[in-house]
């Protein structure tokens, strides 16, 4: 995720919180930049299960002898699967914290 999807979501979580304590936000609709939090993770994981697949296939394609298939090829894709896998890993934990936090605020 880029810094300006983390500062939409922040953003979005923001006002969330304000209309969950009844607050009223003049300023929200100059900071809803018009992406809904919903389509940007699942367009997230969506990209997570892409590169996940292609790594997928680059493995199948190498075992099966395909000659133009690289091992460093291979590998590369595997650690890029990885590292998105464990990016949305983290992006799910921090997401589950912060609606715990906004389940325990009072109203």
């Amino acid at each position: 995720m880029s810094e300006t999807d983390i500062s939409q979501v922040l953003t979005q979580m923001r006002i969330m919180a304000a209309h969950a304590q009844g607050v009223a936000q003049p300023n929200a609709a100059s900071e809803n930049t018009g992406v809904e939090f919903s389509s940007m993770l699942k367009n997230s994981i969506n990209s997570v299960n892409e590169t996940q697949k292609h790594a997928g296939n680059l493995t199948e394609a190498f075992q099966a002898g395909d000659e133009n298939t690289d091992l460093t090829q291979v590998m590369i894709a595997l650690q890029k699967a990885n590292v998105s896998f464990q990016a949305m890993t983290q992006v799910r934990n921090k997401l589950v914290e912060a609606y715990q936090e906004i389940m325990r605020m009072q109203i």
